[in-house]
């Protein structure tokens, strides 16, 4: 257990199964936020998703009131039975002036503890009451700056190939077909690979339009000889019918 006490070990392989099975099934696995989730730890959320590990470490996307937002198997573990939300712990107040920053240096709250006490804190300790741990107000401060997590772009894939003699061009974001392979010139698949300026592309693509051009010139020769042999037996079935 953590200071902020929400188990913090994290979804493990068998969790992360069950979760997927739940998303197969249509249900919306209900989820804890561990510590390492910053101030939203203890609150509870929903799985919606989960995306490809390959493209990120937050892959797992969870419904937290009105945000979707994607998160690391570690923030997250299964929500127990009948646990309601808690409030984030707040963050405590900033640390007294110190010395001069210019003498010492830039000072971080997060990186040191908090100074001691004033002695005026002490009756409230002969009273019986608790005084607060100062490794509780540094982990409250910590999560308190921890940024929030934004949903990472889907890469961008356009793909250019040919097969069969023809060129085709695709578009793919993520897991999504933009556009699906359609055929396009000889000519235009040329002028796409000049613009990537990358010699040996350029080399390869000219080979195979040089090999196209060869072939159809044979094609046409062989055409125009069965075009001719068409030709001359014409003529002489015209000169046996006169």
């Amino acid at each position: 257990m953590t200071a902020a006490g929400v188990d913090a070990r994290g979804l493990s392989p068998e969790e992360l199964q069950q979760v997927r099975d739940q998303l197969a099934a249509g249900r919306k696995p209900r989820v804890q936020f561990t510590d390492s989730a910053g101030q939203i730890a203890g609150q509870i959320g929903q799985v919606v998703q989960l995306t490809d590990p390959a493209e990120s470490d937050e892959w797992v996307v969870v419904k937290f009131g009105r945000d979707e937002l994607p998160f690391s198997p570690g923030d997250l573990r299964i929500a127990p039975k009948g646990a309601a939300a808690r409030k984030a712990t707040p963050a405590s107040a900033p640390p007294e002036p110190g010395p001069d920053p210019v003498l010492s240096g830039p000072e971080f709250l997060i990186d040191k503890p908090l100074p001691a006490r004033p002695a005026a804190a002490a009756p409230a300790q002969r009273n019986g009451s608790a005084a607060p741990k100062e490794g509780n107000d540094v982990t409250a401060a910590r999560k308190a700056a921890r940024p929030a997590k934004s949903k990472p772009v889907p890469a961008l894939t356009v793909t250019l190939a040919y097969g069969d003699g023809e060129w085709t061009v695709a578009a793919q974001q993520g897991a999504k077909a933009l556009a699906r392979p359609y055929v396009i010139r000889p000519a235009e698949a040329l002028r796409m690979v000049q613009l990537v300026d990358v010699p040996g592309v350029q080399e390869a693509v000219q080979q195979i339009l040089a090999a196209e051009r060869a072939e159809a010139e044979q094609q046409a020769q062989r055409l125009r000889a069965e075009l001719a042999e068409i030709e001359a037996r014409l003529a002489e079935l015209g000169e046996a019918k006169s």
